[in-house]
């Protein structure tokens, strides 16, 4: 038997040896590839993956080392007619070394990483959203203080002795209502607040004056489109897509001869801002961290979400102290390797700056989509030309 663990045991170091050989080999062999290639970058990560996956092995082999050697003086004190090791107070100990540690920890994430937390709300409804936010954090945090203090401290306090005896409470009913009323509560008042505010935040309603754009998702970049002179945007069929035709306009709408396309996603303060949103392949999501826009992108599913920005981009830039601060369009889902890559620069605009440059956009209906479409010389009763001063404005 003793052989056997003995054989056993040499299969697991033998084991452990080979994993730790194969992880130092990629940590050479990154050391000398090239860093800047995509493939280096990806070898990086895992070889990063490997580092701590070989810690924490480590780590895991220590502890069991350790108890190993606990147990064995702990069985040679019992086979000389001494008492053994007492068990539950060292338990009780590891708990109380859990709970400060833990402790620490959850005060060391609030303090570093929580001024890691969202940038300041840029949108008429991001106050409400950050409440909510923060009341849920608060009762949270205050609840996970108790819980641990209690669960820790207890198993410390009151760990097994030979000098007391546990008492056995069967059945209290006094307890049983508190723990069931006190958390129905303040989950009550969580989903309450939260769905009220969510109400407030995805009202659906039309208003006179909406500025209506269409963000499409595909792997990986955001297509852009905005309603021209009339303020409507003309309807799309995923059957119509080509190589020129990205979003599948349907130019049997009258309304798509004037739609423009654009590179960035310019919008006016102060303006209700509708954000049509669609995908292509897979699932995406228009998230705008500053607006406290979020929504996914589904295939086959249109949604929309309505915002109304409140702080310009330049205004941000004076309050963040960065000449160069942009709001930023970014995609929410792991949608494949390119994921990283799928942002759109949004951009906050007054009124006057908006109009000048929706003026300046091309029309999404190109010379060259016109010829695909076979109706090159074919004149519109919608002007494709983008003149007016007034265009997209929807008001």
């Amino acid at each position: 038997m003793g052989f056997k663990q003995l054989i056993n045991s040499k299969k697991t170091l033998s084991l452990f040896a080979a994993f730790v050989l194969f992880g130092t080999n990629r940590l050479m062999a990154q050391a000398t590839a090239a860093a800047d290639t995509a493939t280096a970058d990806k070898g990086a990560m895992w070889t990063g993956v490997a580092y701590y996956v070989l810690l924490f092995f480590v780590a895991s082999l220590c502890v069991a080392i350790l108890g190993k050697i606990l147990r064995v003086y702990d069985l040679t004190q019992k086979m000389q007619g001494k008492k053994g090791l007492n068990w539950n107070g060292i338990m009780g100990i590891c708990c109380a070394i859990f709970l400060i540690t833990g402790m620490y920890g959850a005060y060391w994430s609030l303090t570093v990483q929580g001024s890691m937390s969202l940038p300041e709300a840029a949108s008429a409804h991001g106050g409400a959203i950050d409440s909510m936010f923060t009341t849920t954090t608060i009762l949270t945090l205050i609840v996970f203080v108790i819980t641990q203090i209690c669960l820790f401290g207890f198993a410390f306090v009151y760990r097994g002795s030979d000098k007391r005896k546990a008492y056995f409470l069967p059945h209290n009913n006094t307890i049983e209502k508190i723990w069931t009323i006190v958390p129905a509560t303040v989950l009550t008042i969580l989903v309450v607040f939260g769905f009220f505010t969510w109400q407030k935040v995805m009202n659906s309603t039309e208003a006179k004056g909406d500025i209506n754009i269409d963000v499409t998702g595909h792997q990986f970049s955001w297509e852009l489109r905005y309603p021209g002179t009339d303020g409507k945007l003309g309807s799309t069929n995923f059957r119509l897509t080509t190589a020129l035709n990205k979003l599948g306009v349907n130019f049997k709408d009258r309304n798509s001869f004037d739609d423009l396309s654009a590179d960035t996603l310019v919008i006016p303060v102060n303006k209700s801002i509708r954000i049509n949103i669609h995908a292509q392949d897979v699932i995406h999501s228009v998230y705008m961290p500053h607006f406290r826009v979020q929504l996914n992108a589904v295939p086959g599913l249109p949604t929309f979400f309505k915002f109304t920005p409140t702080i310009l981009t330049s205004e941000m830039r004076r309050k963040t102290d960065d000449p160069k601060f942009e709001y930023l369009l970014y995609c929410n889902k792991i949608c494949g390797t390119g994921h990283y890559n799928m942002q759109k620069v949004v951009r906050v605009v007054t009124q006057a700056e908006y109009q000048d440059w929706i003026a300046k956009q091309k029309p999404y209906l190109s010379e060259p989509l016109k010829k695909e479409l076979h109706f090159a010389d074919a004149k519109p009763s919608i002007p494709v030309q983008a003149a007016s001063n007034t265009l997209a404005l929807n008001n």
